[in-house]
């Protein structure tokens, strides 16, 4: 059991890091966008994992405030994206 958490936590940081090449690679500010909301996911995965693994209860409530966290977050840049094409809201 152990190899498989091991392979779910790999999984995921290949996608974080395929994430980091679109951020590089854009090609579009939509693209960056939903790549932040990517790496929250993700990270809430990777700690849901973490957390099934170790039996750890407190890893939940991390993970679940990096979730609410990530969503403000993309929140926050598109209402910044908005205002700088000049879009009213």
């Amino acid at each position: 059991m152990d190899g498989f958490f091991i392979i779910v936590i790999v999984f995921l940081l290949l996608n974080i890091a395929l994430g980091l090449f679109r951020v590089w690679r854009g090609p579009t500010v939509a693209d960056r966008l939903l790549t932040t909301q990517l790496f929250g996911t993700t990270g809430m995965a990777i700690l849901l994992v973490m957390a099934g693994y170790l039996k750890d209860l407190t890893l939940l409530n991390v993970a679940i405030t990096f979730n609410v966290l990530a969503v403000l977050l993309v929140i926050g840049l598109v209402q910044v994206w908005k205002k700088k094409k000049g879009e009213t809201p």
